[in-house]
C-alpha cells in the first residue's frame, strides 16, 4: 500500500476534498439556466476554436438536464469540500467511474472531443478515491468447517 494514503488517512480526505474543488469549479455553471447558457456558448467557442467538433444547439431538454446534473453535483461537492469523509471518496470514486463510462459512450458516439479533457480528470480522481479502498481491503476468514 501507498504509505499515507489509506482511506483513513489525511492525505486521502485531501484528495477527496481536492475531486469535490474541482468538481465544483467545474460543474457550477450547469446549474441554472442562465449560467449554463454562457458555458455552453464558452464551450462552444473552445473547441470550435481548436477543432474539436461542436456541441449541439440549446434546446430545453438538454438545458434541463444540465441543470439537473449540476445542481446535484455541486451539492455532492459542497458536502465534501465541508465534511469529507473517506466513504464519500469510496462513492465519489463509484460515481467517476459511471460518468467516465458515459463520457467514454458518449465520445464513442461522435460527441466533441472537447470531452476528453473532462474525461481524464474523471478517470485520474477516480483512480485516486478507488485505489487505496482496493488496496486496503483484507481477505475475510473463512467460517469454521468451510476451510
Amino acid at each position: 500500500m501507498i504509505p499515507g494514503f489509506a482511506p483513513s488517512r489525511p492525505a486521502y480526505l485531501r484528495a477527496v476534498r481536492a475531486s469535490a474543488w474541482y468538481d465544483l469549479v467545474v460543474t457550477a455553471g450547469f446549474a441554472t439556466p442562465w449560467t449554463y447558457a454562457l458555458l455552453h456558448g464558452a464551450l462552444s467557442s473552445l473547441s470550435g476554436a481548436f477543432g474539436l467538433g461542436t456541441l449541439p444547439a440549446l434546446d430545453p431538454m438538454q438545458t434541463l438536464y444540465a441543470n439537473l446534473m449540476g445542481s446535484v453535483v455541486v451539492v455532492w461537492a459542497l458536502l465534501r469540500i465541508v465534511r469529507p469523509l473517506p466513504v464519500h471518496g469510496l462513492f465519489d470514486g463509484a460515481a467517476r467511474t459511471l460518468f467516465a463510462a458515459w463520457q467514454a459512450y458518449a465520445l464513442a458516439q461522435g460527441a466533441t472531443r472537447l470531452l476528453w479533457l473532462f474525461l481524464i480528470v474523471e478517470v485520474a480522481f477516480g483512480v485516486v478515491q478507488l485505489v487505496p479502498w482496493w488496496r486496503s481491503r483484507r481477505p475475510q476468514p473463512l467460517p469454521a468447517g468451510l476451510s
